[in-house]
């Protein structure tokens, strides 16, 4: 009972400072379903008019064409990432590799450099390759930008596992793919779970890349078709259909995030030893 008072002041905090975050997201879900007459703060009329874009796109295009790039765009990249960073890591783990610690260190300041500083070497690299303009040349750019951040993450999973468990299925006849897949990777699990919410979230949530390295693509992502919508300026500019939209491009986060939130954390507790 005492510690439970004396955690109440912490709580009061945490709760006035989040006050104004809980107020904005509650007027803007409630904006996605109600009208207020001009200049007014309060609706006068509840209405699912601003959702009609999921059924009936009209003149602001298809958002499910574009939710489905999105997806093609985050899946495959968390398939890339995951791919990688699973077998980059245990070998950098468990193998005695030369300059293996310059190699890590590199990986930390490749991770440092934000993709903006970038663009300039990946647009000529793209461009050489005839991957520039296409969605494919952008999932292998957004991979590798990933790949340092899943590299480590997973190498400090792998770093907290006995060496004891991969030296019994070796002694016991067991090949290093086989001890690696049926007796290290169920120990690393919610490493694997964690990165590969993270890197799902971090292609779903991706607009400069599409924007500048694809954008003739007929593959338009749901965060270029928001900014499509902002620059619709002809068609007069619907605030309440622009947060709705808004809302739904945020639903699948939000849907990860309560399914995977305990997982989430655990993507810190991997160790990050040398």
């Amino acid at each position: 009972m005492t510690r439970n008072f004396a955690t109440l002041p912490l709580l009061l905090l945490l709760i006035v400072i989040s006050l104004p975050l809980t107020v904005m997201y509650g007027f803007l879900i409630l904006d996605t379903f109600t009208d207020a007459p001009p200049g007014e703060l309060w609706p006068d009329r509840f209405t699912l008019e601003h959702w009609r874009f999921l059924f009936d796109g009209g003149e602001i295009g298809n958002v499910w064409a574009a939710a489905g790039n999105s997806l093609i765009l985050a899946g495959s990249m968390t398939v890339i990432v995951l791919t990688v960073s699973t077998t980059g890591a245990y070998a950098l783990s468990r193998l005695n590799l030369p300059f293996r610690r310059f190699f890590l260190a590199g990986v930390l300041v490749m991770h440092a450099f934000p993709s903006v500083t970038l663009l300039i070497g990946v647009f000529f690299v793209l461009n050489l390759t005839g991957l520039y303009n296409s969605m494919i040349g952008v999932i292998l750019v957004k991979s590798s930008l990933m790949l340092p951040f899943g590299i480590w993450i997973m190498k400090g999973f792998y770093d907290a596992v006995p060496w004891e468990i991969e030296m019994a299925g070796v002694q016991d006849g067991a090949s290093r793919f086989t001890v690696w897949r049926r007796l290290i990777l169920p120990q690393v699990k919610p490493g694997l779970v964690a990165l590969s919410v993270f890197s799902f979230l971090d292609g779903w949530g991706e607009y400069l890349l599409p924007r500048i390295l694809a954008p003739g693509s007929d593959m338009e992502v749901l965060s270029v078709f928001l900014n499509e919508l902002i620059a619709a300026d002809q068609l007069g500019f619907n605030f309440n259909l622009f947060k709705s939209v808004g809302v739904f491009y945020t639903l699948p986060v939000v849907l990860l995030y309560v399914i995977f939130q305990h997982r989430l954390m655990n993507i810190f507790g991997g160790g990050t030893k040398g």
